[in-house]
């Protein structure tokens, strides 16, 4: 069985490739242009194509039995000032993935945003990020009902663990506040800091996406932790001086979790924030 994962260089889907690749009749091939993807996130016994997703039916000379669309853009506040990247990645990268997949007859697992359940729906077009993900969602239930495609649609509520970015534009807020907390400074808190997160360990999301992979057919897939942390609840957690900056457009303040779908199938979060950041403390705040 032949398995694409597109970001798979990247923080989620280098986990994904390395569970994939333990799999006995699996052979796992990753396509990533390496915009926050690393080649350090490579992993033995996956084969790895470097280019964009809009060029997929050039780079990617076989059939795949099925392909984890994780290679889009993925952060809301950047998006803003990123709108020809976005629009490059997430909706002519995503309309030639899905004419691929039509091609060659594979199923399709969507790395959608849970942006779009954010604050009782209005999240979906409060950055270019979250609306082109939303969008991307009702094209994609849309091929299905036109050209017959097999699909599935999952859902990450802010991931974190191992490998995820830390410094500069796109670090994620866990390993931002881990890789602060190292150097001595202030835990920067976008206000009001009230604004809550379903932060999910990426081994769940993993297993997630593994199980809707094998089972998972139509939307609404989410995979995120049932437990809820305001950032400043986070930085408590830390335990670091706190710093406040402005407000930033598209940063929404709260997140509703959807995950009855990914439950039916068997999946359940068992990871913990607080006992992560415990054992990153035990590491001096690294985060590999």
């Amino acid at each position: 069985m032949k398995i694409l994962v597109t970001g798979g260089a990247g923080f989620i889907g280098s986990h994904l490739c390395e569970e994939l690749s333990k799999t006995n009749g699996f052979e796992v091939f990753s396509l990533d242009n390496y915009s926050t993807g690393l080649v350090e996130n490579h992993v033995e016994g996956v084969t790895y194509i470097r280019g964009d997703t809009v060029d997929i039916d050039s780079l990617v000379p076989f059939s795949p039995d099925l392909i984890y669309h994780l290679g889009e853009y993925s952060r809301v506040e950047q998006s803003f000032e990123d709108m020809d990247v976005v629009w490059q990645a997430n909706k002519q990268g995503t309309f030639k993935v899905l004419q691929f997949c039509l091609k060659h007859a594979c199923k399709l697992v969507y790395a959608g945003s849970s942006t779009k359940f954010g604050d009782g729906g209005l999240g979906r077009t409060q950055s270019p990020y979250a609306w082109t993900k939303a969008s991307n969602t009702e094209l994609i239930c849309n091929y299905s009902s036109w050209y017959n495609l097999s699909y599935a649609i999952t859902y990450f509520y802010n991931a974190y663990g191992s490998r995820e970015i830390s410094q500069g534009k796109y670090a994620t807020l866990i390993g931002l506040f881990a890789e602060k907390m190292r150097q001595g400074e202030k835990l920067t808190i976008v206000k009001p800091g009230t604004q809550k997160r379903n932060f999910t360990h990426v081994e769940d999301i993993i297993s997630g996406l593994m199980i809707v992979g094998k089972h998972g057919y139509g939307d609404e897939f989410g995979i995120g932790s049932p437990e809820a942390y305001s950032v400043i609840e986070v930085a408590e957690l830390f335990g670091g001086e706190v710093e406040f900056i402005d407000e930033r457009r598209g940063n929404r303040m709260l997140g509703d979790v959807v995950t009855e779908k990914t439950e039916a199938l068997g999946w359940r979060a068992d990871k913990s924030l607080v006992q992560h950041i415990e054992a990153l403390r035990a590491r001096n705040w690294t985060t590999d």
